[in-house]
């Protein structure tokens, strides 16, 4: 299921950037990006109008660099505060405008503990940094690794936001020049329509675990999943993991937890080897705090992947995986804020962890009472935050949109109370085009707190709330409307 990423404005103005310090060529590239950013300089986001302003020289409005900056450590989880941080001064210092610094931590920067994504960007940030403070230039095994990322004609790991960060810390290191003007090649390969850059080149794989996932739950034709399953296995990574792209090598816990669901819904025995590598893969990464993490054994676990987590374990059962299950169940009860809601995860809609932790507790509701509590909890946040369109909001008091919409109605799909998901459903349908695809604003988020848009996902998401709200309806009976006493016209509706 292949949909391009749309382009954005934090790795456009990173690419223009770049070429005016490179100074040669690319001019109608250049000329392009510039018409991108002059489109976007008045975008919704802080970060977005303070990143266009600085890119096209006319800082001179609000919001400010440092508000932009307390805007993003606002949003993000607290293990990774500290290298957002660092990350927005280093963002800003690329485009020329560096924000006064902060202390920063030493350990921000000790890749050493990050998966790989992470420490690459870490170091490209520290060099940065250190350009700016006027330190000493990268050292040699820092350079090394940055290095080691650029091969012309690809975009390493598929991430033009890590690749763009890579080309910027190496642009005063001797000797690299060429490896710079080669990767500013490119990037500018993935130059969208609109003249913009995307934050990575494809989602691919992200897309096609989701797709395939929503159309089982439509109840698409066999031949059309199982030929979706033979994607799947075929670009399986090495470990039994998925990535979210095959561009890249790190698999993670979210496509790999969604691609064991839809390969075991849509054949336990036929994808019985992928599946037990998958589960292998994924127990692999386990916390010490029975939680899961996005990436890697010893990182973080967080709410949203260890959720994802029990409905993938859950697959086989209650009693096959029990103890990891409950240990799971238990990390994700504490995580819970008082509202109901956990804290940020992937998506800008605090829905998207909340419909995946109350599928994790559904599971079980035998479990322990914190764990239905957690259920409770997440009902009842639910329910009160459904707008009067019936539509749900990212945040408290946010605008209906559809993809919120279609999270909260997996929920409001298995209420006793039918109204509220009928209300969600009437707003759902009524963003759809007439080509059946939804209408929708950005939500996904990479990196942590930057939305990005891939609007095939709100298609599959929108889909699969749907899918799980047909077993709630029931064919029924209906008297057409007509003359009194007459001959009555009976017809076929669905109905709650």
């Amino acid at each position: 299921m292949r949909d391009p990423c749309r382009s954005r404005v934090l790795e456009s103005a990173l690419a223009l950037a770049l070429m005016r310090q490179c100074g040669s060529g690319h001019r109608d590239e250049r000329d392009r990006l510039v018409r991108y950013l002059e489109r976007h300089r008045g975008g919704e986001g802080l970060m977005d109008t303070a990143v266009a302003a600085v890119a096209l020289g006319r800082n001179t409005g609000r919001p400010s660099s440092r508000q932009a900056l307390e805007d993003v450590v606002s949003r993000v989880p607290d293990f990774t505060g500290g290298r957002k941080r660092a990350l927005v001064h280093a963002v800003f210092a690329m485009l020329g405008a560096a924000v006064a610094q902060d202390d920063v931590d030493p350990h921000t920067f000790d890749a050493g503990t990050l998966h790989p994504w992470a420490g690459v960007q870490s170091v490209a940030v520290k060099a940065i940094l250190g350009r700016v403070a006027g330190g000493a230039p990268a050292d040699r095994d820092d350079v090394t690794l940055l290095a080691s990322t650029q091969r012309p004609g690809t975009v390493w790991e598929g991430n033009l936001f890590i690749h763009l960060s890579v080309l910027h810390a190496l642009l005063d290191v001797p000797g690299m020049e060429g490896a710079v003007d080669a990767g500013l090649r490119t990037a500018l390969m993935h130059q969208r329509e609109d003249g913009g850059l995307p934050f990575v080149t494809d989602t691919d794989t992200w897309c096609t675990v989701t797709a395939g996932l929503a159309l089982s739950s439509a109840g698409a034709p066999r031949e059309v999943l199982h030929r979706i399953a033979r994607h799947l296995v075929h670009v399986q990574r090495a470990n039994g993991g998925w990535s979210y792209t095959d561009r890249a090598q790190l698999s993670d816990t979210d496509c790999t937890t969604v691609a064991i669901e839809f390969l075991h819904h849509l054949d336990a025995d036929a994808y019985r080897a992928p599946i037990r590598h998958a589960l292998e893969a994924l127990v692999a990464v386990r916390g010490t705090d029975g939680g899961f993490p996005t990436y890697g054994s010893g990182t973080p676990s967080e709410a949203c992947m260890t959720a994802a987590a029990i409905n993938a374990l859950s697959t086989e059962g209650h009693h096959r995986h029990h103890h990891l299950i409950q240990a799971a169940l238990r990390f994700l009860a504490d995580r819970q804020n008082p509202d109901g809601s956990f804290p940020p995860g992937w998506s800008s809609s605090r829905l998207h962890t909340v419909f995946r932790a109350y599928l994790a507790a559904r599971h079980h509701r035998q479990s322990a009472p914190a764990v239905r509590d957690m259920s409770g909890r997440i009902a009842d946040l639910v329910r009160n935050a459904q707008n009067a369109d019936g539509g749900f909001g990212q945040h408290n008091g946010a605008p209906s949109d559809a993809i919120s919409t279609a999270y909260a109605l997996i929920v409001l799909a298995g209420q006793l109370d039918a109204a509220p998901a009928s209300r969600a459903t009437g707003y759902l349908l009524g963003q759809q085009r007439p080509d059946g695809s939804i209408v929708s604003v950005p939500d996904m988020l990479g990196p942590r707190p930057f939305p990005y848009h891939v609007p095939l996902l709100t298609d599959a998401f929108a889909l699969l709330a749907l899918g799980h709200l047909t077993p709630r309806l029931r064919p029924s009976r209906v008297v057409m409307p007509g003359r009194r006493h007459s001959s009555a016209r009976s017809a076929q509706r669905t109905a709650p």
